[in-house]
């Protein structure tokens, strides 16, 4: 198949293009290498440096006549989206409805959709939600991958697109930019390498579901041949708190003492979702747990710093 995968060289999305090729596919690149690394660009992969917004978008849709989109290019920066909402939602909703747009106009047969479990769940009522959980946002940036999931159905209702929106919960893995994305587990990691102590915002019992990279990359792969429109979680189904994650990677990198600095005001206190949906209907499993996970995880780290 034809398949172009927008934000194809940021951390997640490049994985996939990898995985994609390794398949046979013929796969194009769409990115602003705005927090994208020209670096993570599978060679076999056709690139346009392009931004998603870019009415010129057109001609690249005319041109290919793509089966399916996996659209990934967003603005991933949860605070930044609380910090600058306005440019938030012009990158992830009017950015995402041009590629949709595009998609309709010529033909596209399916859109895999980068969505949030975490931020679209909001503060939970139980614990871990499934996808009938309420969807109450609590940032500007679980506001718009909400949103542009309602365009997603509107547009299958009225046009006949098929879609798969997989709600991500925390991910991490090689490729993970430390300073562009807030992945906690990148940061520690690189801290630590460097011999810097991180600082644990607040008391460090927040909870998140951490999911790694090469599983949402399967889901991802599950997605191409799924039938059935509609929402998916992607995570483990567990929870960590920021304590233990920080106890594991310094245990693997060296001994650092736990610092703790103000708390960030509006976090989330616990997050993690159920799994059971797309295991059921795609057959996805979960294949990494979170310390063989991290092991390799700081490998990579390790290599690129040369360590």
């Amino acid at each position: 198949m034809k398949i172009l995968v927008t934000g194809g060289a940021g951390f997640i999305a490049s994985h996939i293009v990898d995985a994609y090729i390794e398949l046979g596919h013929e796969v194009y690149i769409i990115d602003n290498l705005i927090t994208g690394n020209r670096d993570n660009i599978n060679p076999k992969a056709r690139f346009y440096e392009i931004d998603i917004r870019d009415k010129n978008i057109s001609e690249i849709f005319e041109k290919h006549k793509f089966d399916i989109v996996n659209h990934h290019a967003a603005q991933i920066d949860v605070r930044k989206s609380v910090a600058d909402p306005i440019y938030d939602t012009d990158i992830n909703i009017l950015g995402s409805i041009n590629i949709l747009q595009n998609a309709v106009n010529n033909n596209v047969k399916k859109i895999i959709f980068a969505s949030s479990g975490g931020a679209i769940y909001g503060e939970q009522e139980y614990f871990p939600a499934d996808e009938k959980h309420p969807e109450y946002p609590v940032s500007q940036y679980g506001v718009a991958k909400l949103s542009f999931e309602k365009y997603l159905y509107a547009y299958r209702f009225i046009y006949g697109i098929n879609y798969i929106a997989l709600r991500y919960s925390n991910v991490y893995g090689p490729r993970q930019n430390p300073h562009g994305e807030a992945g906690v587990i990148a940061i520690f990691t690189e801290k630590m390498l460097s011999g810097i102590t991180p600082i644990i915002n607040g008391e460090g019992k927040q909870t998140r579901d951490y999911v790694y990279v090469k599983d949402v990359v399967q889901a991802n792969v599950k997605a191409l041949d799924c039938n059935e429109s509609g929402f998916y979680n992607v995570g483990t189904g567990k929870e960590t708190d920021v304590n233990t994650l920080f106890r594991i990677i310094s245990s693997k990198i060296g001994s650092f003492e736990e610092k703790h600095g103000p708390a960030k005001p509006g976090e989330q206190m616990r997050s993690v979702i159920s799994t059971k949906k797309i295991e059921k209907i795609m057959g996805w499993k979960l294949t990494t747990d979170l310390e063989e996970g991290l092991t390799k995880t700081i490998e990579w780290f390790k290599n690129k710093h040369n360590l």
